[in-house]
Order: structure tokens, then sequence, then C-alpha cells
């Protein structure tokens, strides 16, 4: 009991200081500190975790494999759903694809597997995050663009630590620190601007919302499990997959439908109410796994 509570108060606490802030009526500049953690933080982070593995290349390359099979899944799953539903999939289809797994799911799997935990978690988000830039912002856009993708800094940094890694090139270790640096305040930004964002929210046609939102985590939780069983994972990769695909809608979900008018206010519903059941259900989740 006292290793889940180790687990799970971290994310709580630093969830709880972001929205107590904005609910103080302190300034918190999301836009400036989102801008933070997707152009610098995260891909320092990413760099430099997969340039120091310390799991084995195998293993990274099987949770990236198992991120692409799990997008899909949650999108034929997503569009079966909302076909039955009569829903725009422009609006709803990626809040049903596109979990949270860079500002929940890399710090909770961090806190609850360590350092291998959070290595195989960034393999899992480095793959989600490219789909998401991508063919995520092509359906809410309508329309298919490399420019996004080449202007994601994320990408940039997985390209050049995977060149890294298949040249065997050493990193000089001025550029490692700076990239170990930067990339320190990402996580605990992350979960601060997390809890920002569920203060700044607006919940909006709550009976839709709690139904989509669960059928976010379900469809997560169940893809997660199966997809375990079928590649034969255990130990942390299997926990590690789980948990990343059982995460909440996405925040950039709701950015995205404000930036195309996608029904953000509906969109924004789905990223709350899909977020407060996940820290709900995260004891038992954890529970289930450790």
């Amino acid at each position: 009991m006292g290793d889940l509570f180790g687990i799970i108060a971290p994310v709580f606490i630093c969830t709880a200081l972001g929205w107590g802030w904005v609910r103080s009526s302190r300034s918190y500049d999301r836009e400036l500190i989102t801008v933070l953690i997707a152009d610098i933080g995260a891909p320092c982070l990413v760099f430099s975790r997969l340039v120091a593995l310390e799991v084995e290349p195998e293993a990274m390359a099987e949770m990236a494999m198992a991120a692409g099979i799990s997008v899909a899944a949650f999108a034929l799953a997503g569009i079966a759903i909302l076909r039955l539903a009569g829903l725009p999939l422009n609006t709803y289809l990626c809040p049903l694809v596109f979990g949270n797994q860079g500002n929940m799911g890399l710090p909770v799997c961090l806190f609850a597997f360590g350092q291998e935990g959070l290595a195989l978690a960034i393999a899992y988000f480095s793959v989600t995050a490219t789909l998401q830039f991508t063919a995520g912002i092509s359906i809410w856009s309508g329309r298919w663009s490399l420019r996004e993708l080449a202007r994601t800094p994320l990408i940039h940094a997985v390209v050049l630590a995977v060149a890294v890694l298949a040249s065997g090139t050493a990193v000089p270790a001025w550029i490692w620190n700076t990239a170990e640096i930067l990339g320190g305040f990402a996580i605990p930004l992350m979960l601060v601007t997390l809890g920002a964002s569920l203060a700044e929210l607006r919940v909006a046609r709550i009976g839709r919302s709690v139904l989509l939102a669960f059928c976010r985590l379900g469809i997560g939780f169940g893809v997660g499990v199966a997809l375990a069983a079928i590649l034969d994972l255990s130990g942390v990769a299997r926990g590690v997959l789980i948990l990343q695909c059982s995460m909440p809608a996405a925040v950039f979900n709701y950015l995205f439908a404000q930036r195309y008018q996608r029904a953000p206010e509906e969109v924004a519903s789905i990223v709350v109410v899909s977020t407060l059941l996940a820290f709900a259900g995260l004891p038992l989740l954890l529970g289930f796994l450790i």
C-alpha cells in the first residue's frame, strides 16, 4: 500500500498545485508553458533518455511497434462507436484515439516502474505524439500536411536520437548534460499544466462527455491488456503498455479542436471527465499492474 501511495501521491500533488494555482486567480501562462514543454522540455527529455538507453533496443522497438498497433486499434474502435452514435469523426475521433501519454503517462510510468519504465513510456509516447501531430492534425483540419511534421521539435529529437544510436556516435557530455537539464523540467511542468488545464476547462453536454470518456478509458484498457497478451509482454513492459493505453484524452485534443473550431467546449468536456475518471481509477489500475 505504501508503494502504491508513493506512486500516486506525486502525480496528484503536482496536478493539484496547477489546479489550485489557477483557481486562486493567479496568472498561469498555459500557452507559453505548453510551448516550452512541447518545443524544449519534451524533445530534450526524449533525446536524453533515448541516447542513454538503460533498456535493450529490441524492447524499445517492440514498445514502439505496440504503440502504433494500439493507435490503429483505438481508431478502428472509435470509428465504429462514432458511426453507431451518428457523431462526426473530425470532432470526436481524436479524443478517443490520442491519450495523455505525455502529461500524465510519463510521470505515472516513471513513479511506478523507475527509469526503465520511463524509457519504455517515452518509446510509446514518441510514436503516439508523432501520429497526433500528423494523422491527428489531418483529422482535425480535414487535410494532410507534412509542414506540421517538419515543424515538430519532438520528431527532430526522435530522429536525431535514432541516428545517434544507429551510428554508435558518442554524444559529447556537454550536449547530453544540457539535454538532461532541459528535459528535467518537462515532467513536473506537464503535471502542473495538466492541473491548470483542468481548472480552466469547462464541462458541456455532460451525458455525452461521460459516455465518450468511458469509451476512451475502456477501449484503452482493453486494447492494452489484449495487446500485452498477444505480444507476450511481461513485467515492466506489460505495465507500461497497459498504463499508456489507459490514459485519458490528451489536452492537446482541446487545443486542436479550438484551433480548427471543432466543438472545443465538448472536446474540453471529454478531456476533463476522462481525466477525472482516470485519476479516480488510477489506484485500481496500479494495483492490478503492480
